[in-house]
């Protein structure tokens, strides 16, 4: 029961990887409130966690569009009001948004993914932290993903939105750094969820004869397991990564499971960090001054 007693907010969690995560967060302990746009699905979702929550736990929702602020603001009320405080946010609510070349895209569309996957995660911070500083604890955990570390091309405004996730992150930590507050981004792997059928769905033509490859395999072999996203969300949202703080981590092909063992190194370094990179990081001697 790693977060006994904590009180936590999954956005996204109607479904998918966020209804992984509150599922795991119930077993280990935590009340949750969850949100979605989706009424029917979020109040399925919602029963499904009570019908193996403790007699004890809380468990609430509330239909939200996180990428309207006024609604972020009364959903960060409402789980409150209901379970007493907030200790942990985890924002996985998010888009791909639009498929196309760049000379192609539709501006609106592209400024609506930002608007959501950037700006929503924005919101849900902006209103969460300052009661979190309060306290003296808490836990942000950020999805970003394949975007926020590698182009996607045909998927410019998700992995834009994504790297921004990232650099967000980074920047919120350094702000929360001393309050007792850690925020960090995880990246799941390729997960097998409606977002994978989204790109099935658009074709080769949309999405990129490569990336619509990849998606058919990933499709094929199941993708990444959601149990292991979720395992690393518990971790970042548990006692056990106190102190960690500003990173992102992939639940694949990081050793998560052991880093608090390295807490010391990861507080004073720039590992799983955004950075660039120069001439001498690949051994090259021209470009130095």
């Amino acid at each position: 029961m790693k977060l006994e007693g904590r009180k936590a907010i999954i956005t996204g969690a109607n479904q998918g990887f966020g209804e992984a995560v509150a599922a795991e967060f119930v077993r280990q302990g935590a009340d949750v409130f969850i949100c979605a746009r989706d009424k029917t699905k979020l109040e399925a979702a919602r029963n499904k966690l009570r019908g193996f929550a403790g007699p004890k736990q809380k468990i609430g929702s509330r239909v939200t569009d996180i990428s309207r602020e006024e609604e972020v603001k009364q959903l960060m009320e409402s789980a409150v009001a209901e379970l007493g405080r907030v200790d942990i946010l985890v924002n996985n609510a998010g888009i791909y948004g639009p498929k196309n070349l760049v000379e192609d895209m539709d501006s609106g569309e592209w400024a609506r993914t930002l608007q959501t996957n950037l700006l929503g995660v924005f919101y849900c911070c902006k209103h969460a932290v300052a009661s979190m500083k309060k306290n003296g604890y808490g836990k942000i955990i950020n999805l970003s993903g394949g975007g926020g570390t590698a182009p996607l091309p045909n998927l410019s405004a998700y992995a834009v939105s994504k790297a921004g996730v990232v650099r967000f992150t980074e920047t919120l930590a350094e702000e929360c750094k001393g309050a007792g507050v850690d925020v960090n981004a995880v990246a799941p792997g390729a997960l097998n969820t409606r977002l994978l059928e989204e790109v099935l769905a658009a074709g080769p033509q949309a999405v990129g004869k490569e990336f619509y490859a990849k998606a058919l395999e990933q499709k094929k072999n199941g993708g990444a397991p959601l149990e292991s996203g979720a395992g690393l969300c518990v971790f970042l949202a548990s006692a056990a990564s106190d102190g960690i703080t500003g990173k992102l981590i992939s639940a694949l092909w990081d050793p998560w499971k052991d880093l608090a063992e390295h807490r010391e190194v990861l507080q004073k370094t720039d590992i799983y960090t955004l950075r660039r990179i120069v001439p001498k990081d690949r051994n090259q001697s021209w470009g130095d001054v």
